[in-house]
């Protein structure tokens, strides 16, 4: 509705649309010439017939009808709008001047009765009545509509409202409350009120709840999100916590106040509220807090607050001139658990780990977990440093026990690094670093041990920072190179393969072996354009070798891990093979059985992909992960290695290995080529022999060699002059570093 002083109290949003009814042309022509300039929708209809049609098409507000018409009259037109409901003014202009015929349009519901002829300003000013006593219906109907829809709104807002809604009389007695408290505390809405505001509050807030429910003030000044809790007289018995925002009725219809018109006072008479249940929320608070300062896998302490911790005790500690040590504790082998295992059984060790270091600290001590199988300890009002050394056995001690994780008996051990407290470090920061850099000098050491802070760790953790720096480069610069170790057949002392070894000619510390920069290339991300590299450079030599002709050698190379997992190495190795013109025949992938297991769906599609190239596939330090002979029938294997570990077991001919036997045993059981890696004495080779395996390979026979070298091997294999005096010749010119 918008409104319109000139002529009508209000109109509706729409043109108001007037239907005239007469079957004289002149009369209505000069009814539509009188009505045309007052912003109505006019339509005309001659007869009862197109009456009837544009009254069931069109919604009128007001019909000008003619009694008389040619087909039927308006008393009919009339009697079929009553029939059809429809709801429209009606002014009946007619010519009768007989009383039936009005008397017949009024009962009809017509609101007017006009007899030609009629005058101008009649006609207006009746027309102006009907349409606006029309629209003051519309309007009041609109109005009462609206407010019944508010009372249902209002009264379905508070009985289903979340928040308990009530108000308090004077003597702080419930004198309202809605259907939630019901819900929530287990009392009917009957049950409360009369009833006293403190028989629901708890003891303990009390207090509080005295100025919350005698709450006088209004406004801005009034109480808002107190919290108070509750005593629920429901089934579960828990203890809920409501924040109660509370208003005086002073200021509204609700009349809570009575003015006293001789005083002009207000007369207090209550107070009204809203009290949410905010339990889950306070529950979710304390949740979230405990979270941010603790580790959700094993429940330790997280960094933020054992750092937190640790100001405290370095505080205390400066204040009693005693030293405290910080440890810093890192699993040994731990990944390679979560890779055969799976990363859920890793937090399963991860906690069961957790809790053997608990029951090892001392009262007072904080133990947290940084992140991944990193732990740290810190030891407040040391004695000695022999308190730290008994802490760090300890460790070392419980952590020796097998661990059990769904039927795998898995052993693991700890690098521990301790710094002391001032010695070492007068900032949290420093004591950190240095624990740190003590426990990567226990990692180089040959892990499971601990040992102290020295200033002469700092050089060595420079170095090996720099040797990450220098890594990115050495690809750029040319400084890598494969090395190759023979494998020979020692029932004919023919090369029958090699395994490539890659090398880095470092341009100051010299040759360096894969152990020593690989697993730096694995944790900064760059095995993957190594790998691309050594693909590329083994293919390459091998070109070479094929040139100096003889028999065919067979090359294996090293796969890392995280190469298989880009799912592009199969297709690379088609490239590198078509390019170099070399028969897949001549190349042998080594894996470790680890692969297999930490992901065997995917590890058998790419095994087979490299099969179908005619690529063959060798199992790597075999039998000394959490393999399992079942891989052996799915994976598409060819090559077992017995590892060196086992070989150097052999320290006499006649001796019993069964280890080494049984290795032997299933790779001819299952036609599987064999080779033994590290021999290194004639009692080794002698017994791998006489026990069935005839590839070997190791010092006794030759160190790794440079390409050239390999080269030069190979030319005089081929022209019958490498016999022993060559061998020795050659083994003569290498560098001592190259092993």
């Amino acid at each position: 509705m918008k409104l319109n002083s000139n002529r009508l109290v209000a109109v509706p949003d729409r043109q108001l649309r007037l239907l005239l009814v007469d079957d004289e042309p002149r009369l209505l022509s000069s009814l539509c010439e009188l009505l045309k300039d007052r912003g109505y929708h006019l339509v005309t209809a001659t007869c009862g017939s197109e009456a009837v049609a544009q009254l069931s098409k069109l919604q009128f507000d007001l019909v000008l009808l003619d009694l008389r018409l040619p087909d039927f009259g308006g008393h009919e037109i009339m009697d079929f709008m009553l029939m059809q409901g429809i709801n429209a003014s009606i002014i009946v202009l007619s010519g009768e001047s007989g009383i039936d015929a009005a008397i017949g349009a009024l009962k009809r519901g017509a609101h007017d009765y006009l007899r030609k002829p009629y005058s101008r300003e009649e006609l207006l000013k009746t027309v102006d009545n009907v349409l606006r006593q029309r629209l003051l219906e519309i309007e009041n109907r609109r109005i009462a509509s609206q407010l019944e829809c508010s009372e249902q709104l209002y009264r379905y807002l508070v009985d289903s409202s979340p928040d308990i809604i009530y108000t308090i009389n004077q003597e702080g007695r419930f004198s309202f409350v809605n259907d939630r408290a019901q819900q929530l505390l287990g009392v009917s809405r009957d049950e409360l009120i009369g009833k006293h505001y403190s028989t629901l509050v708890h003891d303990d807030d009390l207090q509080r709840a005295y100025y919350v429910f005698n709450e006088r003030r209004a406004g801005e000044r009034a109480s808002r999100n107190v919290e108070l809790r509750l005593k629920p007289l429901n089934s579960e018995g828990k203890q809920r916590t409501f924040d109660n925002t509370l208003m005086t009725l002073s200021f509204n219809s609700m009349g809570m106040y009575a003015t006293d018109q001789g005083v002009r006072k207000l007369d207090f008479h209550g107070t009204y509220g809203v009290a949410r249940d905010i339990t889950d929320r306070k529950r979710a608070e304390e949740l979230i807090s405990y979270q941010a300062y603790h580790d959700i896998l094993t429940d330790l302490p997280n960094r933020i607050l054992f750092k937190d911790r640790l100001g405290l005790a370095m505080i205390q500690s400066r204040r009693d001139e005693t030293e405290l040590a910080v440890m810093f504790v890192d699993l040994d082998r731990f990944k390679l658990v979560n890779d055969t295992l799976g990363h859920i059984k890793g937090d399963e060790l991860l906690q069961q780990v957790a809790g053997r270091l608990k029951a090892s600290m001392r009262r007072g001590d904080t133990l947290a977990r940084l992140g991944g199988d990193e732990f740290t300890i810190f030891l407040p009002e040391l004695q000695s440093r022999e308190d730290a050394q008994v802490v760090a056995g300890k460790f070392l001690e419980c952590l020796q026990q097998a661990f059990f994780l769904d039927g795998h008996e898995v052993y693991i051990s700890a690098s521990i690094g301790i710094a002391v407290y001032p010695t070492d470090g007068e900032t949290m920061d420093d004591l950190l670093s240095h624990a740190d850099i003590a426990m990567y000098q226990v990692k180089a050491d040959g892990k499971n041990g601990y040992s102290f802070y020295d200033p002469s760790m700092l050089d060595a953790s420079h170095q090996k920072i720099t040797l990450e720096q220098s890594l990115r480069k050495a690809l750029e610069q040319g400084e890598l190179e494969m090395y190759y170790q023979p494998q020979i057949d020692v029932r004919s002392g023919e090369i029958v393969g090699a395994e490539g070894l890659m090398r880095w000619n470092h341009p100051v510390r010299g040759l360096l072996t894969a152990g020593e920069f690989l697993p730096f290339a694995e944790e900064n991300g760059l095995m993957i354009p190594i790998s691309d590299w050594m693909l590329d450079a083994l293919c390459r030599d091998l070109e070479h070798w094929n040139a100096v002709g003889g028999a065919p050698v067979r090359l294996s190379l090293n796969l890392s891990p995280q190469y298989l997992d880009r799912g592009d190495f199969v297709e690379k190795m088609r490239q590198a093979l078509a390019h170099y013109g070399i028969s897949p025949t001549q190349i042998e992938v080594e894996i470790t059985e680890n692969i297999c297991i930490r992901n065997p769906q995917y590890a058998i599609d790419q095994l087979n992909k490299l099969c179908e190239l005619g690529v063959s596939v060798a199992i790597d330090d075999f039998g000394t992960g959490y393999s399992s002979l079942a891989y052996l029938h799915r994976f598409p294997i060819h090559t077992i290695k017995i590892d060196q570990s086992f070989v150097k077991e052999i320290q006499r001919e006649n001796g019993h290995f069964p280890v080494v036997l049984a290795i032997i045993s299933i790779a001819n059981g299952l036609g599987l080529n064999l080779v033994a890696e590290g021999v290194e004495t004639e009692i080794q080779s002698h017994y791998l022999e006489q026990s069935g395996c005839t590839t070997m390979q190791g010092f006794l026979y030759h160190k790794p060699l440079s390409c050239r070298q390999f080269l030069q091997l190979l030319r005089d294999k081929k022209a019958g002059t490498a016999g022993d005096v060559n061998r020795v010749a050659i083994d003569a010119c290498l560098s001592p570093a190259v092993g």
